[in-house]
């Protein structure tokens, strides 16, 4: 079993904390995991969240409390320290990078060279409202232009050619929000794209376990089954951010792919 997204964000860059997230690993029979950080975590990512923190004096202090911690350098070293030894279990690195529109070369430039082994893209903010932070937030929002948006946000990321994978592709639906339209179409072209891109799709726990009360477990049951008709890759991930997390709910998921 695979959980490929876990981040490393609560604890320092040393091996002491990697095993940590080992040791979860072998518990849970989980063969192979995929390390990660938020982009934010790094100076070098800053500029692109100017215009949602100026939209919001929420994301302005939650940003400037948690963002610029890095250079990305730092991780570079923690992951050929990794690299250098051997575990029990497959560990690769990545990052989760936030998508904006028109800052694909912004992007694309920063992450060159890096040796990582995958890039993860994730959409976090449509028109600059962060959507998944808490549910006041919405009130006196259009659900469905934001519905509309984070689709066409989301496809928008599937077609120009920076990321591997997408990241929990319909997180919008984590506060329990619904458009009063079928999204069957966003679902097909958004699975179409990632096809052509040659881009996986990840089945989530993490919203589930944000939001059991409003949020259902991984993707949506006609998403997954356009991701599945188009043939996307989809990897099973636990969205953890301590080791605690490590492979929460991985099997439910795979049982959920294979009765769609």
């Amino acid at each position: 079993m695979i959980d490929g997204h876990i981040h490393i964000e609560r604890g320092p860059y040393n091996l002491d904390w990697i095993d940590k997230f080992v040791e979860i690993a072998l518990k849970k029979h989980i063969d192979e995991i995929w390390l990660l950080e938020h982009c934010y975590r790094f100076k070098e990512f800053i500029p692109m969240y100017d215009t949602v923190c100026t939209y919001s004096e929420y994301i302005d202090k939650w940003f400037h409390s948690k963002a610029g911690v890095f250079c990305l350098n730092d991780y570079n070293k923690l992951i050929d320290k990794v690299r250098q030894n051997q575990y029990p279990v497959n560990i690769k690195f990545g990052l989760e990078v936030c998508y904006f529109e028109k800052y694909e070369a912004f992007i694309a430039n920063i992450v060159k060279n890096r040796e990582l082994d995958f890039l993860l893209g994730s959409v976090h903010f449509v028109e600059n409202f962060a959507f998944d932070h808490r549910p006041e937030h919405w009130e006196g929002v259009d659900v469905d232009h934001i519905y509309k948006k984070y689709f066409e946000s989301s496809i928008n990321l599937a077609k120009c050619g920076i990321y591997d994978g997408i990241a929990h592709p319909d997180s919008i639906k984590l506060f329990g929000h619904k458009p009063s339209f079928s999204l069957d179409e966003y679902y097909d072209i958004l699975a179409k794209n990632l096809a052509d891109n040659r881009m996986y799709a990840e089945q989530n726990s993490g919203v589930y376990r944000r939001c059991k009360d409003t949020a259902e477990l991984g993707m949506n049951r006609k998403l997954l089954q356009s991701m599945k008709a188009h043939g996307v890759k989809i990897i099973t991930v636990s969205d953890a951010h301590c080791p605690e997390d490590v492979g929460e709910n991985i099997p439910e998921l795979l049982r959920l792919i294979e009765k769609v």
